[in-house]
């Protein structure tokens, strides 16, 4: 069980994909184009997403009903 708070919860690229039902090479051409969620990069080339900007960038793809 993860410890981290839903707001602070930073997700793997492979989670991200998972919950957004894509494949990790749709995440990497996306990311190309600036289409992708911003990440944070570590040292060692590893992407995080926060929840928190993965929230905020669908909230900004939603389409008005």
């Amino acid at each position: 069980m993860k410890t981290a708070t839903r707001n602070g919860e930073k997700l793997t690229v492979k989670e991200v994909c998972a919950e957004l039902h894509i494949s990790r090479r749709t995440f990497y051409e996306w990311r190309a184009k600036g289409r992708a969620p911003r990440c944070i990069t570590l040292p060692n080339g590893t992407l995080l997403i926060r929840r928190s900007e993965l929230e905020r960038w669908l909230d900004a793809r939603e389409e008005a009903a």
